[in-house]
């Protein structure tokens, strides 16, 4: 198998497991707040309501498609799928588990392993703002445009905090930019110096700081309560996408929940060794590479799967801010706490060494 044809396939598979997570993360959700609130939940197509996206998604494509007269017609329709696009490109730098051997020739399971891939998801974030700013704007609505506006500066602020937070996880990662070398640092070497279990040496444990940003950064960042303000139906209508119907309110609604997916990802990457688990390299010594691979994956989509269910328990557990609340946070706590540990960590290294 050549290459191409693998990293094709790859691709094709990451392409349908991230719509098929966000479609049944809409089930999840509805579950989860209906287990937190003493209900049942979707329970009627499909044994125990597991057809009920199916049912969603098909409601979507058959709605009315409605474009509002005096909006700019070209730029509605980019909206969504833009925001689209952008959510579904930061799956490529992710490593989803070690390598699996196929005919004797060895493959990553990575899309693309560049040397600075955490700017490059960074970099595919920022973008991610142009499709709401346009489905805003173009809607020719004024609560719609405000609805972008408060979402576009919301995003921004707290791409900083997230920003600063990754910086120090690069300075204990001996400087690389590369997702594939940061989760492979984080299965080696002793955690604190002296614990040796393979797997484990998670860079949470060295900066629990980074992390609490990092993740208060993602919760805004995926719009998600208690920083959903971009929406909060109660004061904007719908928020940016009030003028949106059919599937490409669907876009918008999917593109949220792969964004929670990735960054669930990215959180594990980062943070949690990744695909790395305790005792991997005995696993590795003892388990052919192809089993001890399926296993990695096995770990990381757990991981992913956790943070997922934190993101959906934490919407229906906390209220939503006030938009000077939230910014509040984001300029006045997080960015300097940020910069704060950027440079105790830098001390720290320059002056320990890695």
């Amino acid at each position: 198998m050549s290459l191409l044809i693998f990293k094709s396939i790859l691709i094709l598979t990451l392409f349908l497991v991230s719509l098929g997570i966000a479609a049944y993360s809409t089930y999840a959700e509805r579950k989860v707040a209906a287990f937190l609130q003493d209900r049942i939940g979707p329970d009627r197509a499909g044994p125990y309501g597991l057809l009920q996206p199916i049912a969603d998604g098909t409601k979507m494509f058959l709605k009315e498609e409605i474009i509002p007269m005096f909006s700019d017609k070209w730029l509605f329709i980019l909206g969504p799928s833009l925001f689209m696009v952008t959510a579904l490109m930061t799956s490529a730098v992710i490593p989803w588990g070690r390598s699996i051997e196929i005919g004797g020739q060895v493959y990553s399971l990575q899309v693309a392993d560049i040397n600075v891939g955490i700017l490059y998801i960074l970099g595919i974030v920022s973008l991610g703002v142009y499709g709401i700013m346009i489905g805003g704007w173009s809607s020719n609505n004024k609560f719609a445009l405000l609805g972008a506006i408060r979402a576009s500066s919301q995003m921004i602020s707290y791409e900083l905090a997230m920003g600063m937070s990754v910086i120090t996880v690069l300075l204990i990662s001996n400087g690389s930019l590369s997702l594939n070398s940061i989760v492979e640092s984080q299965g080696e070497g002793k955690l604190y110096g002296f614990i040796n279990v393979s797997g484990i040496n998670w860079n949470v444990f060295y900066q629990p700081v980074a992390f609490i940003i990092f993740l208060t950064c993602a919760f805004a960042e995926c719009n998600r309560t208690p920083f959903d303000l971009p929406e909060s139906e109660s004061e904007l209508i719908g928020g940016y996408h009030t003028e949106y119907s059919s599937m490409k309110l669907g876009l918008y609604l999917f593109a949220e929940y792969i964004n929670m997916f990735i960054s669930a990802a990215v959180i594990s990457c980062l943070f949690f060794g990744g695909y790395n688990f305790p005792g991997i390299d005995y696993l590795g010594n003892h388990l052919p590479m192809n089993i001890v691979s399926l296993i990695s994956v096995g770990v990381l989509f757990c991981k992913i799967f956790f943070f997922i269910f934190f993101f959906m328990w934490v919407r229906w557990t906390i209220p939503r801010f006030r938009y000077d609340q939230l910014m509040r946070l984001g300029w006045y706590v997080l960015m300097p706490l940020s910069i704060i540990n950027v440079l105790i960590t830098g001390a720290l290294v320059t002056y320990f060494g890695n």
